[in-house]
């Protein structure tokens, strides 16, 4: 019982993460390789049954939404699909450990990738507020008045 709630706490997680648009799996496998003693390959197959509904849902909401572009999305569907059946029989093909550890590695990666572009958009922004602020010097009384005025309250 321990375990299917474990499980349950697993799926939700993955269900938050998915529902931000990150990707649920990204967080369920390797929940379910740590908290419920899965082996990656059942981790995988795992997250995969389970994205197929969760992928018909949000496929029909975005659709209703008019989000879903299908000319655009069919060039990219198609060699997805291609992709995504002859690497499904590569990973079966590979032991569990490497398999773990080539998802480490991409996981590592996206990460790096995240926070880079995090830390260069902050630096991105603080240049251009500074140059806008190096702009408008003069509006600078603005502030100091406001705080003048703030201090008299």
């Amino acid at each position: 019982m321990t375990k299917f709630i474990i499980l349950i706490i697993c799926s939700v997680l993955g269900g938050v993460i998915g529902g931000m648009g990150m990707g649920g799996g990204t967080l369920t496998i390797p929940l379910l390789t740590i908290f419920c003693a899965l082996t990656q390959h059942q981790a995988q197959a795992l997250n995969l049954v389970a994205f197929i509904p969760m992928a018909a849902v949000t496929l029909i909401i975005h659709t209703k939404n008019h989000l879903v572009e299908y000319k655009k999305a069919l060039p990219l569907a198609v060699p997805a699909l291609i992709t995504s059946v002859l690497c499904s029989f590569a990973a079966l093909k590979t032991k569990s450990g490497v398999l773990a550890l080539c998802y480490g590695i991409f996981l590592t990666a996206l990460g790096v990738y995240q926070l880079a572009t995090v830390i260069i958009n902050c630096v991105r922004k603080k240049k251009s507020a500074a140059s806008v602020s190096a702009k408008g010097a003069g509006n600078n009384n603005c502030r100091n008045t406001h705080n003048k005025a703030e201090n008299k309250l």
